[in-house]
């Protein structure tokens, strides 16, 4: 599967240890395109069979290896023009009415880009750190009350209550019903000096800004998931950049992904996003990280590793809405700061009855669309 990026829109274990890496001053600087093009992707994972497994510290001083627990998953399907889509999910199925708690870990990257540093622990204008403030965010926090379609989803995570619409045909009698993030856990701050050929700085939305090679920056963050024992298949790890956008085949600016790697007995999967602290930027402050998360909770590529399969494409539900105001986002207060949340598709957009999600809505925040209007 080729890396995903649909509805374009053309602008013209041990703590980690940093990493760097050492310039040839006669290699070629990154080249990127005067293009731009404010996307999210989802990359292709990269699985091989066998059966994960653990290392389990024993009260004697031994060390065993246990199998590894898998994401909690479900499946399900829907018809659409006489057609079936199986599709698989994070948590329990909506009809158990049980509650999943998926424990999150954050783990900042702090990017040295020439002689431009781009650290997560900067200090925004509210007081905290771009981490603190992604903590105190409605993507951990449980503080508002959200309303889809004129319901009351309840004080709840984003997210939450996002999946908590999008299967109100059946949450709506199933009230237990609970997809959340634990902690996150913050893991140390690992370094990455960007090898010119990797990575440059440029302005695409006016403000200075760091451009990394997507793939380069993907094989550093392997790398730190398998050497970090806490991180597990059953676990959440999330990357968080500052003022930084990914580029892709010399093209930016990619705001966030999410993939899987690992085995496929229990795949690892993870989300990356870029928090932006420039107003009406793409990707600015938690969008991208609304986005990610909720494009793997529908879509986490850990038993369909082909992506959940529509009538539009892949189940990505951030895309449709990426391109729209805001680049998607709404206003969210919480703690005296507005975060910017993005909306996101519900199943009858990708083809489901529309009877799936409360009151018959195409997105969480009720947008006016038809069916696959604006691609997967």
């Amino acid at each position: 599967m080729a890396a995903i990026a649909v509805g374009l829109l053309a602008l013209s274990f041990t703590p980690l240890l940093a990493q760097s890496h050492v310039d040839n001053p006669g290699q070629t600087p990154m080249q990127v395109n005067d293009v731009i093009i404010p996307r999210h992707v989802v990359l292709p994972p990269t699985l091989t069979q066998g059966i994960a497994t653990r290392a389990v510290a024993q009260p004697n001083g031994q060390v065993i290896f246990a199998a590894s627990t898998p994401l909690t998953t479900w499946n399900g399907s829907f018809v659409s023009g006489g057609t079936t889509f199986n599709f698989n999910m994070v948590g329990t199925a909506p009809s158990t009415g049980t509650s999943t708690t998926v424990q999150a870990f954050l783990i900042p990257i702090k990017l040295v880009v020439g002689t431009h540093t781009f650290d997560p622990q900067t200090v925004l204008s509210n007081g905290k750190t771009v981490v603190n403030n992604t903590i105190a965010s409605p993507i951990f926090a449980t503080g508002v009350d959200f309303t889809s379609g004129g319901v009351d989803m309840g004080a709840t995570q984003y997210l939450d209550a996002y999946q908590r619409a999008n299967f109100w045909g059946t949450v709506s009698a199933h009230t237990g019903y609970h997809v959340l993030l634990g902690g996150p856990t913050v893991q140390p701050e690992v370094t990455l000096t960007v090898p010119k050929r990797s990575g440059t700085t440029g302005t695409p939305f006016g403000h200075t800004a760091a451009e990394v090679d997507i793939n380069y920056f993907d094989a550093q963050i392997q790398t730190i998931m398998k050497n970090t024992a806490a991180i597990q298949p059953n676990t959440l790890p999330i990357f968080v950049i500052y003022d930084t956008y990914l580029t892709q085949n010399h093209s930016c600016c990619i705001g966030g992904y999410h993939s899987s790697f690992g085995l496929t007995s229990a795949p690892q999967s993870y989300a990356v996003f870029s928090y932006v602290d420039h107003p009406g930027d793409f990707s600015q402050d938690v969008s991208a990280l609304s986005h990610e998360i909720g494009e793997w909770m529908d879509d986490p590529l850990v038993v369909n590793t082909g992506g959940n399969n529509t009538p539009c494409g892949n189940l990505e539900n951030g895309d449709p809405l990426e391109n729209t105001a805001n680049f998607g986002g709404f206003p969210y207060t919480l703690g005296g700061f507005t975060y910017n949340l993005q909306d996101l598709a519900t199943m009858p957009y990708f083809g489901a009855p529309p009877s799936t999600s409360v009151n018959n809505e195409f997105t969480f925040q009720g947008q006016h669309l038809t069916q696959c209007q604006n691609g997967a």
